[in-house]
């Protein structure tokens, strides 16, 4: 059976349980929704995946049920046998840190030199824009400290391989995607815990040379080893290219999940305030960094660049950070939420995009 045939039969069941699930919310009876949240959720991704120009919404649809299953059954995703599995997040984020250092090459940095200018405003405007609306919005926001903290953590952080992703599906200048989240990625050690000591040191204590190592382990040190085993392998191994993105997908949903887990009780007393909030920094990030590089009198092309490299921040790494401090259930929660809503908001810019390609 064709793809889109079996897409198309979702398509009823979708209708189903949408009805169900708008039934149950009436009736006042939403603790009894979790099951059909997760298989709404999943049913979409089937439908999704059928349709050449909706693939992009598969990922984030898998997130949105991995997410219903953490808030309506958390106690599967906070302690198995006695080991929390907020333990799993470093390791998972070295592992995909990795699979970026194995993806790229010391000739992907010529980047830099021929192109330096597009890397510099993409840079600037990263590190400025978006800690900078982090800090306003938890100003704004009237959060407890460990989560207004989280908010200009997120900000604070560089972009991730999901921008590069964004920006390939929008005919975006990937070379110049790339190489902006090499960049900010690779000076994420210094500038992260200085911006966080500027903005959030008045939510949260911020010890800045523990944050400095914390980071340096998550980022310097798998994509070194990545770097030099691709060096290495030659023309070798080339499974992992293919078998890297898979894992780091499964790995983002992981780390998604157990925050959301951790957190749940947080998220239930201001998740729908959260998710405003994280709402407005998206796509503040994506207005800013592209009129902010229209100004520098960049190119269409490059500007839109620009835009998802700002606005799409690396809540991965975001989240390592807060479960380093101890603070994933509060300092996590900002990063778990702006996950998923960057993927659907990105996918629908770079769908936009791609609509209306620039010569």
């Amino acid at each position: 059976m064709k793809r889109s045939k079996i897409a198309l039969m979702t398509l009823g069941i979708l209708g189903v349980l949408f009805l169900v699930i708008i039934t149950l919310a009436f009736t006042g009876r939403v603790p009894e929704m979790g099951p059909f949240l997760v298989t709404f959720f999943v049913a979409l991704a089937i439908f999704f995946n059928g349709y050449e120009s909706l693939k992009s919404y598969v990922f984030t649809s898998m997130i949105f049920a991995g997410v219903s299953i953490a808030m309506y059954y958390p106690n599967y995703f906070t302690v198995i046998g006695g080991f929390k599995l907020t333990g799993l997040i470093i390791p998972l984020i070295q592992v995909i840190m990795f699979g970026m250092g194995t993806s790229m090459s010391i000739k992907d940095f010529g980047s830099v030199i021929k192109t330096p200018k597009g890397v510099l405003i993409g840079v600037v405007a990263q590190l400025a824009i978006m800690p900078m609306m982090g800090f306003v919005l938890a100003k704004m926001s009237n959060f407890p400290p460990e989560i207004a903290a989280g908010i200009v953590l997120i900000g604070c952080s560089p972009s991730g391989v999901a921008s590069n992703v964004m920006a390939y599906l929008a005919k975006a200048n990937l070379a110049l995607s790339i190489t902006i989240t090499s960049i900010a990625t690779l000076i994420a050690p210094f500038a992260t815990p200085l911006l966080m000591k500027l903005l959030a040191g008045e939510f949260v204590e911020i010890e800045v040379l523990a944050m400095m190592w914390s980071i340096v382990k998550m980022i310097i040190l798998p994509i070194g080893a990545g770097l030099l085993f691709n060096q290495l392998r030659g023309d070798r191994a080339k499974w992992l290219d293919r078998a890297m993105p898979i894992v780091s997908m499964l790995g983002i949903g992981l780390i998604i999940v157990v925050i959301t887990a951790a957190g749940r009780d947080s998220l239930l007393d201001i998740g729908g305030v959260l998710m405003l909030v994280v709402l407005v920094h998206n796509l503040f990030g994506y207005t800013l960094g592209y009129w902010f590089a229209r100004l520098a009198k960049m190119s269409e092309r490059d500007a839109r660049t620009i835009a998802i490299e700002v606005g799409m921040q690396n809540g991965g790494l975001a989240s390592g950070i807060a479960n380093s401090l101890g603070k994933i259930a509060t300092m996590g929660l900002a990063p778990a939420v702006f996950g998923p809503l960057m993927n659907i908001t990105g996918s629908m810019l770079a769908s936009y995009w791609h609509k209306k390609p620039v010569e």
